[in-house]
């Protein structure tokens, strides 16, 4: 699969109360969750993503509390993938749970900045940056995991394939 969209760069360690914060939660409607998308720190975050847009962070993104409000929030406004230099490991779960993609890719983190508008191939593993005329790579996701996200998730997933 293929991504192309303009990059929201945000750092470390951001937690799942900056993605969405907590006095959102008693909603599952996603429409609202994401337009109190990233509000913590870009109050004109949900207004100014487009549909495409790719979130980019540093070390540790989706930190804290386990809560799927998070990934659903970024996918519903928009944003079809995070590129981060890792990830906590319960968001990125809950991400490929509701098949939202993230990559991990250091050099990408330290080089792509705000606004620069990349292509990322998930099949191959490429991240080209078309602003800059940079390629970076990253590890490719098991056939599990991209069966899972082509289906739009775990549920959609285990209803179509039976597992």
């Amino acid at each position: 699969m293929t991504h192309k969209g303009r990059v929201y760069k945000f750092g470390d360690n951001i937690n799942t109360d900056d993605i969405i914060a907590a006095k959102y939660l008693n909603t599952t409607d996603r429409n609202e969750l994401a337009s109190h998308c990233m509000e913590h720190i870009d109050k004109a975050f949900a207004k100014k993503v487009k549909p495409g847009d790719i979130i980019m962070a540093g070390k540790n993104f989706g930190c804290g509390s386990s809560r799927e409000h998070a990934p659903i929030a970024i996918k519903a406004a928009g944003v079809s993938l995070i590129i981060a230099e890792n990830f906590a490991r319960i968001f990125a779960r809950n991400s490929i749970n509701i098949g939202l993609q993230i990559v991990e890719s250091k050099e990408a983190a330290e080089r792509i900045r705000e606004r620069d508008v990349v292509r990322v191939n998930t099949k191959l593993g490429i991240i080209r940056n078309v602003t800059r005329k940079e390629s970076y790579r990253f590890e490719k996701y098991p056939p599990f995991i991209r069966r899972i996200i082509s289906a739009g998730g775990l549920t959609n997933s285990i209803a179509k394939n039976g597992r």
